[in-house]
């Protein structure tokens, strides 16, 4: 039997690619590389925000992508393919990730707005054509309060979601609004 997978001479483990040969199993895609700055995605320029390291190891597909030691960067900016740039020129796009980003697809009813207690705006909108009110927020602060919250690491941006989910909840608010009128 093969030790494939096995931790390598520096104690870390590779992971075999789709389709990988069955002699090069352990195979690991490198990270796409761009000059970039500390701060600015390399691909729109915007302004990244800071994330731990956690955040970016906890949403890259690792049967994909292997993860570079480094300062991360969360770019934001909706019409950028880029989610994650480090200092060391390392680029990771939603290709390269398990889950969906909320800030490329704001307005997409299926990608989650809450990565903890998976609200998306979908059941949201759901929950204000039931019952015309949502509960979200609430839920979620209760939650916060209970200690099961994990946005550090869960979501993408690297931080709580409280912002994202107020804003959805009032943009699906209004879009109801506009729909009745």
């Amino acid at each position: 039997m093969s030790d494939c997978c096995a931790p390598n001479a520096n104690g870390t483990k590779s992971y075999a690619l789709p389709n990988a040969a069955a002699d090069d199993c352990c195979a690991v895609a490198p990270a796409q590389t761009h000059p970039t700055s500390q701060t600015t995605c390399p691909v729109c320029g915007v302004k990244g925000k800071s994330v731990d390291t956690q955040t970016v190891k906890a949403m890259l597909d690792v049967s994909l992508r292997t993860l570079q030691a480094g300062v991360y960067r969360f770019c934001r900016a909706e019409s950028c393919q880029v989610v994650y740039f480090g200092d060391r020129g390392d680029v990771y796009t939603e290709d390269d990730l398990r889950e969906r980003v909320h800030q490329k697809h704001p307005n997409a009813a299926d990608v989650f707005v809450c990565y903890c207690f998976r609200h998306t705006p979908g059941s949201i909108q759901r929950e204000l054509l039931f019952s015309g009110t949502s509960t979200v927020v609430a839920q979620v602060n209760d939650g916060i309060q209970a200690g099961q919250c994990a946005c550090e690491i869960r979501n993408p941006q690297g931080s709580c979601c409280l912002g994202n989910i107020t804003t959805t909840v009032k943009r699906v608010q209004k879009s109801l609004v506009l729909v009745a009128a």
